[in-house]
């Protein structure tokens, strides 16, 4: 069936509601008005206010109530409506959701997932713009999710549903409705920690997620060149070995990323890469992404996030060199 991202997203929890009875959506207008992206459209109709809960605007309070409910034995799967709100719940996330089962030496787990829409490109502020990746990469003990695609979207939400750990599940705004793809009606998984070689080629290696996947894309076939994409899908536990195949085997590489330059997610991949394949690379590495700092006002967003220009500029310095 053709669907977006939103329907992949919903058609995925829904599934999930009717599979768990422990499984649980909260977070804020994500009952009665179906979430600020219509993600949950018509859940709370189909399973009720107990399944399909709305909750105050306090962003603590519903990672810290998914927390407690997913020590308890259920299934929460919390939605905070921006990226930029989940800062309030991050002392949540990193010193209790993280850490619980090292903490009891695995004696408990934190089976939960926190939803929420991330980067930019739509012309919205900057607290509903950011690209946090990295700041929960960083934290041991959470699993990072991000997909490029509608069959991705699901099949990653049903395997971190499936999963023990907690899952902060990363949704390209620009992505929710740019474009359809044929996704299955019945479940199925698309497995976490495995990056999707969505090219391939021999020149070069050009190692991206999220938003810049389609804009990657659209790039290489532009300027015809033989390259391996590869969509990450998962950034924590980043696919290594996927990345470090490719770049030995093209020694080429460019990394492009909406987050920051600066410690962005880019810095880890060209530091594994140089660490583990630096003698089969024919070329420095190079980056691109946004700005190291905050994000700035609509009118000048382009100026400031990856554009395709900036993409065939790297591509034919690395090719170059």
């Amino acid at each position: 069936m053709l669907m977006n991202m939103v329907g992949a997203l919903n058609n995925a929890l829904s599934q999930i509601l009717a599979e768990n009875p422990n499984a649980i959506i909260m977070g804020e207008d994500v009952g009665k008005d179906g979430g600020v992206f219509r993600v949950t459209d018509g859940l709370q109709a189909k399973f009720g206010p107990g399944r399909v809960m709305d909750t105050p605007l306090a962003e603590s309070m519903i990672i810290g109530t998914a927390i407690g409910m997913a020590l308890s034995g259920m299934r929460p799967i919390a939605e905070v409506q921006f990226a930029g709100f989940m800062y309030m719940g991050y002392d949540q996330i990193v010193n209790h959701a993280a850490r619980y089962r090292s903490r009891t030496r695995s004696a408990m787990s934190v089976p939960m997932i926190v939803r929420t829409p991330i980067s930019g490109g739509v012309r919205t502020l900057e607290h509903h713009s950011d690209s946090p990746e990295t700041l929960y990469a960083h934290i041991g003990g959470l699993v990072v999710l991000e997909p490029s695609t509608p069959y991705d979207a699901k099949g990653l939400l049903i395997a971190a549903a499936h999963g023990n750990d907690p899952v902060i599940f990363l949704e390209p705004t620009k992505l929710y409705r740019l474009f359809k793809q044929d996704v299955p009606e019945e479940m199925y998984e698309v497995p976490i920690g495995k990056a999707n070689l969505v090219a391939q080629g021999e020149s070069l290696t050009i190692v991206t997620h999220g938003t810049m996947v389609p804009m990657v894309k659209s790039v290489v076939e532009k300027k015809k060149v033989s390259a391996d994409i590869i969509d990450l899908r998962t950034i924590s536990p980043l696919d290594e070995q996927a990345i470090l195949d490719s770049a030995k085997k093209t020694g080429r590489v460019v990394i492009v990323h909406e987050a920051p330059l600066s410690f962005g997610p880019g810095a880890e991949i060209a530091a594994r890469i140089a660490e583990k394949a630096i003698f089969e690379l024919q070329a420095p590495i190079v980056r691109v992404a946004s700005g190291s700092f905050p994000y700035p006002f609509p009118a000048y967003e382009t100026y400031y996030m990856p554009n395709e220009q900036r993409i065939g500029k790297a591509i034919d310095k690395v090719l170059q060199a």
